[in-house]
This record gives structure tokens, sequence and C-alpha cells, in this order.
């Protein structure tokens, strides 16, 4: 860790390299996907990417800008000599993406009614909503209510007026025959059904209806995960594994 991130050793009892290898050699092969919802100071990555496994680390705590970037940044650029690398011949490549999590798009007000987080503006909100309901977000310069679309004739409409049946008609008018929008709003009046071209949501509870409440277990669903830009070389995993440490060169931790 000092040999990382200088004289400082924030970390007191950080994980060996050799360790996360000798658990990853058994439980998974190159190519897998490997999950840390703890980084710390990001050994399981480092170690996963330097043994040829796709990884995602979560963590909330500041040593994500601190320590972890500055850690991975240096096993891409093959500047972290330490730990398992010498023993995977590991001399740099591949790359990451970093996401931050947004915040909630629901919050309760004082009354304990959902409603739309003030932290959200209208194209954050928009295209949160075209991700939640499978549409590419894609504003129309030409039509105010077109924010996205999921083919050439069908769109979505998000904003958090409380619409009328005179603005739900006139939307419908606009519109036309042959396409379709999905509307997504606070709030609305009037029966929604009458318009066959249009399907009118309240984005508060659509967005509840997506969440998963008191499980035990939450399933992760990796599959929009974008792919790796640059593939990573791949280890040769020995066939056959007895104990935790054998045949380990006596690399040093991270």
């Amino acid at each position: 860790m000092i040999g990382l991130y200088g004289a400082q050793n924030v970390f007191d009892t950080p994980k060996p390299e050799r360790l996360i290898k000798r658990v990853l050699e058994i439980a998974t092969k190159p190519g897998d996907l490997v999950l840390d919802s703890f980084a710390g100071s990001g050994t399981t990555g480092a170690v996963a990417h330097k043994m040829g496994r796709r990884w995602i680390m979560v963590e909330l705590g500041e040593h994500c800008h601190t320590h972890i970037i500055p850690r991975l940044k240096k096993v891409i650029d093959g500047e972290d000599q330490g730990g398992i690398s010498e023993a995977v011949n590991w001399k740099g490549g591949g790359g990451f993406r970093y996401y931050r999590l947004a915040p909630s798009l629901l919050q309760q007000d004082r009354w304990g009614q959902w409603v739309i987080n003030k932290e959200y503006n209208a194209e954050m909100l928009a295209a949160a909503i075209c991700k939640l309901e499978g549409f590419t977000y894609a504003p129309s310069d030409a039509h105010y209510w077109q924010h996205g679309k999921s083919t050439e004739n069908d769109f979505i409409y998000v904003t958090t007026q409380s619409l009328t049946p005179e603005q739900l008609q006139a939307l419908s008018d606009e519109v036309g025959e042959g396409r379709s929008l999905l509307v997504c709003c606070s709030a609305f009046r009037g029966d929604a059904n009458r318009y066959p071209n249009l399907t009118v949501k309240k984005i508060p509870k659509m967005v509840l209806s997506r969440c998963e409440w008191g499980h035990d277990d939450y399933s992760l669903n990796v599959e929009n995960l974008p792919m790796q830009e640059k593939s990573v070389p791949k280890q040769t995993v020995a066939p056959q594994q007895a104990g935790l440490f054998e045949g380990d060169s006596g690399e040093g931790a991270a």
C-alpha cells in the first residue's frame, strides 16, 4: 500500500494480492465477471484486471477518488509492478469506466407523498425516465414532446406538469396517426384511454412500480453494462489447486 500511495498507509489491513489471486483462480476463469461491493482500496479489481477477469467495484467513500481510481490507472498503464504483477507477467492494458450513483429520483414530501426529487432538472429527469422505460434519450429540436424514441414512430414525452384534458388532446393531435407517444407526467386529469395514440403514466407511480422492496437479496442485472474497450491479457489457470498459496512466488501485498 505504501508503494502505491506514498508514505501514508491509510488502510491498516489491506488484502494481499496473492490471496485474492488464489481465490479468483479457484472460483473464476479468465473473462468472468468479479463483483466487489465494498471496494476499499481496490485490491480485488486490480487483481482481477491483471488476471484477465472483468470486474465491478462499488465504493461510497472518498477513497474511491483518492485511492481506487489512481491505483487502477497505474495497473492499466503498467506502472503497478507490485503484488502479483510479476507472477502473471503483467505489463499493463485494458481500461475501465467510472460511474457516479445518481440521487434518488423520488423523495417524500412533508406529508409523506412521493414527489420528483428537486435535484433533477428537466434534462436529467427526461434522460432518467427514458432509460427506465427503455427509450433512447434523443430530444428533438422540432417537437417539444419528443424527448426520446424506441422506434421511428414511437416516442416519449416527460414533463413535471399536471396535464389537463385539453393539453392531452393537443398532444394527441400533434402526434397524429401512425405514431405513438408515451406521456410521463406528474399527474393528469380526464380519461387517458380516449386518446388512441397516447399512453399516459404518472411519474411517481411508474417509478415506484420498478422499485424492489423487502428482498433478502437482489439480482445484479448486467445485461446493459458496456463492454470492455480493449481486451485484457488472459492468464493460464493451473488445472490443480491444492493449498491456498501453493505455487505462489511469495509476492508482497499491494
